[in-house]
């Protein structure tokens, strides 16, 4: 069995939403809710942050959380978090998104089992069924398809599979999540790989991986949670956070 650390990459800076990982969730900055949530994961040893911003260094620590402070340079969370680890001694590493709010720690536990399961698994991330049709046209919702044990094939912003004769209920799409396990050495690895054709043309860096080889183990969850990405997304979130009665003492 693997030692397991989460890390939360973080930044201050964000087109859609300025200051996002500190915006005020009833009585709780939003980075802290991530790390709770991330926390209460079976299985989970450490929990780290990850930021260039002292403004944000200086929230977790007021809240008991840990972090570790990163070069400002960094162009992809990814790349953020193997700094963070480079001089940890973790087995596997699971990047979880600070935009997250309302994580399931369940989620996480799920995406970790196989790695604990399979010592030369190098990955893993976490699929989840398409419930509205149109969903599968937004290139804004991630799709991915795998072969019969769960391993990835692709993943894309366009509908895959295709439906040739019309979108089919009896053929389930799904959506990819954003959270991913690494194996500690395949992570440090990956950062130092140039990025790949696939990548560039869909944006999407886990394409590298497959564009490498690395199998990348997908299990599937019933839930993808609430991303915050924009204004409306957080009042959303402060809506369901203040409906379920959890506030700043929860």
């Amino acid at each position: 069995m693997g030692s397991v650390v989460v890390v939360i990459p973080a930044r201050y800076e964000s087109t859609r939403l300025p200051g996002k990982p500190l915006a005020d969730i009833e009585g709780k900055p939003m980075i802290q809710r991530v790390y709770e949530r991330a926390a209460q994961a079976r299985g989970v040893d450490r929990v780290l942050v990850a930021t260039d911003d002292e403004r944000i260094r200086d929230t977790v620590l007021d809240f008991g959380g840990d972090v570790a402070m990163t070069r400002a340079d960094h162009t992809t969370g990814t790349d953020r978090i193997a700094e963070a680890v480079g001089d940890l001694d973790y087995d596997i590493v699971v990047n979880v998104q600070g935009d997250l709010p309302l994580l399931d720690p369940d989620n996480v536990s799920a995406a970790v089992e196989p790695m604990i399961a399979d010592d030369l698994l190098p990955m893993a991330t976490l699929k989840t069924p398409i419930r509205e049709p149109s969903d599968v046209a937004n290139p804004n919702v991630v799709k991915v398809v795998t072969d019969t044990d769960g391993g990835a094939l692709y993943f894309s912003r366009a509908p895959i599979p295709c439906w040739r004769d019309g979108f089919d209920r009896g053929v389930q799409a799904y959506r990819h999540i954003g959270l991913y396990v690494y194996r500690r050495e395949i992570l440090l690895l990956f950062a130092q790989l140039e990025a790949t054709p696939l990548e560039q043309a869909e944006k999407l860096e886990q394409l590298r991986a497959i564009e490498h080889g690395y199998r990348i183990q997908v299990v599937e969850v019933e839930d993808a949670g609430l991303e915050v990405d924009t204004p409306a997304d957080l009042d959303m979130v402060r809506q369901l956070v203040r409906r379920s009665g959890g506030g700043c003492h929860e």
